[in-house]
């Protein structure tokens, strides 16, 4: 038997910006972002959420004075929906691909995504492949967008009811966090951005969490100051775990930035995706310290503090849709998520956690039930 073995390794290498406003940032550090030099002047494919489209009415006129001003081609931005419905909606990705054939876009092009973590995710998707690839550049739109979904390397949509079912891994050209798009959101929206940062906060490091504890009145009332320091050094901590952790592609079942995530996926599902993702990923973090309380992994002044500050910035818990949870169930779909088998995030303590592969269904019955039976303490 004759065997050829083969290896190769490829660099990836992507900046993410943090901006107050792209569209009047210096001429030259545009040219940086975009990679364009006098004899390199690509397509830009702009694609827009809606709903960005309603808060900055002119955002399609203002990316076609910028580009011509960069003397870049640009085709008409596409405007389409985004949020989980994007995702869940089956035409969307081959409306993009349809348009990338109108408009000649090809590998040397870029997409620039313009929009929520749900929605870059779907494009992202669409990006990857078509001709296998089309650079993408990101410009995330909302907290959770800029703090982790629009930072990574994983793109997604939704398949027959099951998250991100569908995707592929391939990391952007460049991130763009345009701080201006913040200023537009809802407090709803601003506040589940914060989740991630709580949960990337308690499995990473301890001094950022007693930080986001130390500024909780300044981010529940979401202080311009506090919410860009929370959303670099989040966006940051998501980072350094993709690019050092040796897993980048998440292929082993390990996935430590998933803490929370088991019963927040479902809980988004249970909704009906009336929940936001950062306000399941909330009620997710509150189960799992419970139940490493239980475990007495956590002692009962480090679970305090969780719950107190997620509590305090103003996350609800909504009962009539926990109260839906299956938790065998719920495990058994996020096992066959990670390839096959049970590797759940666990805390150990404030700042740093563990793996492990298997849960007591009944002490985690119980962590659930202290939520739904007002048995929370004063």
């Amino acid at each position: 038997m004759n065997i050829i073995k083969a290896s190769f390794e490829v660099t990836y290498d992507f900046p993410v910006y943090f901006l107050d406003d792209f569209f009047s940032e210096d001429e030259q550090l545009l040219k940086e972002i975009l990679s364009i030099t006098s004899e390199k002047k690509p397509i830009i494919f702009p694609i827009v959420e809606n709903a960005i489209v309603e808060a900055f009415p002119t955002i399609v006129s203002d990316l076609e004075a910028l580009f011509l001003r960069l003397d870049m081609p640009i085709t008409p931005s596409f405007v389409i929906a985004g949020g989980e419905s994007g995702k869940n909606d089956e035409a969307l990705v081959p409306q993009i691909i349809d348009q990338c054939i109108e408009h000649n876009i090809d590998r040397h092009s870029y997409i620039l995504a313009i929009g929520g973590g749900a929605f870059i995710d779907m494009v992202g998707y669409a990006a990857a492949i078509t001709h296998r690839g089309i650079r993408l550049l990101r410009m995330p739109t909302t907290v959770l967008g800029q703090n982790d979904a629009g930072v990574g390397v994983k793109n997604a949509i939704n398949y027959k009811e099951r998250k991100n079912f569908l995707g592929t891994f391939s990391p952007p050209h460049a991130v763009i966090n345009n701080y201006k798009f913040i200023t537009k959101l809802s407090e709803r929206d601003k506040r589940a951005g914060i989740a991630e940062a709580i949960k990337v906060a308690l499995i990473k490091d301890s001094h950022f969490f007693e930080e986001l504890v130390q500024q909780c009145t300044e981010l529940k009332s979401f202080d311009r100051l506090a919410m860009k320091n929370m959303i670099h050094k989040c966006a940051k901590l998501h980072l350094t775990h993709i690019c050092q952790n040796g897993d980048p592609f998440e292929r082993g079942s390990a996935r430590p930035l998933d803490f929370g995530h088991w019963s927040a996926h479902a809980i988004e599902e249970l909704s009906g995706f009336e929940l936001r993702h950062g306000e399941a990923v909330a009620i997710g973090i509150l189960v799992d310290s419970r139940y490493a309380f239980y475990k007495n992994w956590l002692t009962q002044h480090e679970y305090q503090l969780i719950e107190n500050l997620i509590l305090t910035l103003g996350f609800s818990i909504t009962k009539s849709v926990l109260s839906k949870l299956d938790i065998e169930l719920s495990l058994d779909n996020f096992r066959t998520h990670l390839g096959g088998e049970l590797c759940i995030t666990m805390l150990q303590g404030i700042g740093r956690s563990c793996e492990v592969n298997d849960i007591d269904n009944k002490l985690m019955q119980k962590s659930v039930s202290y939520f739904i039976n007002d048995t929370m303490e004063e």
